[in-house]
């Protein structure tokens, strides 16, 4: 079960300037740690990018953000799109995500400083100094690649260097349709002020099935809703009856990928909700189990 979460290239495109850009991705990732995500996911919208801060903007300042803190200098050193990143809110993560993991048996995110003879590196992975581990056999590894430490004794040091995926937050760069098509995507939610109301009657349908197979929610950008950067009518994917709410045995018209369209502020007080805000409205209902 994993939970991943879609944001658009044009996500930023409203900001006046880099330090508000960054302000903005930084609650962005903050949502996506607070709901336990897997993978925030940047889908290209080209026509809603402003030009001052694109995709690659957009993607170097999250992975920076899900970046340990211990990791940061010697990942990314001096960049451009870097400049605002101390005022980034700490993420925080919990054990169970992986990065920010001190405890016995625990999986932490190293960086590999050096390759010595034997089949042992040299990694650091947020300890006192940078440790020597051996290589898995069939694994290999370069200088300066992030990797996955299993560390089982802080004291005396006791760790290992594992082939898993490297834990924590994923930020991937990648098309919409790439990623609702995952045979791991689970259901498959946009997130539009167009869709179906969400309810506590439709939330005890979905939570059943958010738990068993998980959730991809997309969202779209300011004053561009996902019809837009779809090039869909809002009709399209609105309910039937016109309502706001689910009429059973009507599918809407548009089917560009996702299993419902999902009004998650269905009675909103501002013209216009924020992607960062209609992340923390949306995953935290669609985060509750049964």
């Amino acid at each position: 079960m994993t939970v991943s979460i879609l944001v658009p290239s044009s996500l930023t495109r409203e900001a006046e300037d880099k330090r508000e850009a960054t302000r903005k991705l930084g609650y962005v990732a903050r949502a996506a740690t607070i709901f336990r995500a897997d993978r925030l996911i940047v889908y290209p919208d080209r026509d809603g990018e402003t030009g001052r801060f694109d995709g690659g903007f957009v993607s170097t300042v999250l992975r920076y953000a899900a970046t340990p803190p211990y990791l940061r200098n010697e990942a990314w050193g001096m960049r451009d799109e870097l400049e605002y990143a101390g005022i980034l809110p700490p993420l925080r993560a919990m054990s169970q995500t992986g990065s920010e993991s001190d405890g016995s048996g625990s999986s932490r995110q190293g960086i590999v400083t050096e390759v010595g003879p034997e089949g042992r590196v040299r990694v650091n992975c947020g300890l006192q100094h940078p440790i020597s581990l051996n290589v898995p056999p069939k694994m290999e590894v370069e200088e300066g690649e992030r990797v996955t430490v299993r560390i089982s004794s802080r004291r005396p040091v006791r760790a290992k260097l594992v082939d898993d995926p490297l834990p924590g937050l994923s930020v991937e760069r990648t098309d919409l349709s790439a990623a609702l098509g995952r045979e791991d995507a689970g259901v498959r939610i946009a997130a539009s002020r167009f869709g179906e109301n969400l309810t506590v009657g439709r939330l005890e349908t979905l939570a059943g099935r958010v738990e068993r197979d998980g959730m991809t929610v997309a969202f779209g950008a300011p004053e561009r809703g996902l019809p837009d950067i779809l090039d869909i009518e809002a009709s399209a994917v609105a309910p039937a009856d016109g309502t706001g709410d689910a009429d059973d045995g009507v599918e809407p018209t548009a089917d560009p990928g996702f299993d419902l369209w999902l009004n998650t502020v269905p009675d909103q007080g501002s013209e216009v909700v924020r992607t960062e805000e209609a992340l923390f409205a949306s995953l935290a209902p669609l985060s509750l189990r049964e």
